[in-house]
Order: C-alpha cells, then structure tokens, then sequence
C-alpha cells in the first residue's frame, strides 16, 4: 500500500500563485477579457473573466500583485463590459445585462454564435460584486469601480431571462430564442439564484 505524502503548505501557496499567473499571462489588458484557454486565437470566456475580478483581491492580500495594478485592471473590465454593445443584434457583447458566453479578445464582440450565456454571466458578476466589496476606499478609483459594478448588477434583467417561467432559462440566441432547458436543482446556479433573487431591479 502506498503512503499518501502529505502537501506542505508553501506547496500550495505555491500552486495558489502559479494558478493566478493565468490570469495575468491570458488577459487583454485594454479590456480586461481573459481567454478561456490557453490556445492561440481562442475567445475570452466572461466566466474566466469574472474569477480573474474576484481573484485580483486575494492577489493583492497574497502579495502576488499592487493593489493599484489591480484597481487598474478591474476598471478596465467594468468600464469594458458597462460601454459595450448591448442589443439584439447578432454580433453585439451582450443583451438585457446578460453577455455572451465567449467574446473576441480584441473587440469584446460575441464569439461563434455562442449563446448569451445566463450561468457564465452570473459569474462575472459575482467577480463584478467581489471586486466592489474588497475596494472600498474613499477613492475616485474605487467609487468608480462601486459605481460600475452595481450598475452592472442592475442592469441584469432577471425576469426576462426566466422567459415567463418559475426558473431562469440557460440562455438565449438571436436566431434561435430562449434555450428550452432551466436552471433547476442543486448545482452551480445556487450562485445565479442568490444574485437574481437579490436584484434590487
């Protein structure tokens, strides 16, 4: 019988930073998208790009990063995703506050005829809130980035995207409509649930 070596904990802090550094290495940084992986020519992902906001905080507790270079980094998402298209039209970023699952990383326009993902967009504004509640200074800096996340937060028409249901629809697509399949049950939207019931809109 082998004898389970036990993982030292600077094994994992370790593996914490060298995790992060995904974020710093697959980002574009005029928008703030990060790629859903590391392959060439890939779209950015909105879920990947809501972990990196929610990451930047512990980064800055972890040393990994200066707080302005995260402040710096989370403005350039929010105000990315706050002006970007927003609209029924095929190639647009995102539509009633909802974004497409995967974005070009250079124009942040949706990718693939991919689906305006409801889960996906749920994880970035998790990231969005995240960011808001760590950079809490009385500064222009961070009442941008609180201003920014709970307009964002706001903007996300939940009652829409339930499609006249009791559950919120997976998503929806220009040319097909709502996806006929819901969130329903014990799985990763307990998250999208908690924000939607929460929506002050």
């Amino acid at each position: 019988m082998k004898t389970k070596r036990r993982v030292r904990t600077e094994e994992l802090l370790q593996l914490q930073h060298e995790t992060f550094d995904y974020f710093l290495d697959e980002v574009n940084p005029a928008n703030g998208l990060i790629r859903d992986k590391t392959a060439a020519d890939w779209p950015a992902s909105i879920a990947a790009t809501g972990l990196a906001l929610a990451c930047y905080p512990v980064a800055v507790e972890r040393g990994y990063m200066a707080r302005q270079e995260a402040v710096g980094r989370t403005l350039a998402t929010l105000r990315f995703f706050w002006t970007s298209p927003q609209g029924p039209e095929p190639d647009a970023t995102g539509y009633r506050g909802f974004y497409y699952h995967f974005l070009d990383m250079q124009t942040g326009r949706r990718a693939w005829r991919c689906e305006l993902s409801t889960i996906d967009s749920a994880l970035l504004l998790a990231g969005a809130l995240t960011a808001a509640a760590y950079f809490g200074e009385e500064t222009a800096d961070d009442h941008e980035i609180r201003t920014l996340a709970d307009a964002l937060y706001r903007r996300a028409d939940w009652q829409w995207a339930q499609n006249q249901g009791a559950t919120v629809t997976h998503g929806w697509s220009p040319e097909n409509g709502f996806i006929k399949y819901r969130w329903e049950g014990y799985d990763e939207a307990l998250l999208l649930y908690v924000l939607a019931l929460g929506s002050p809109t």
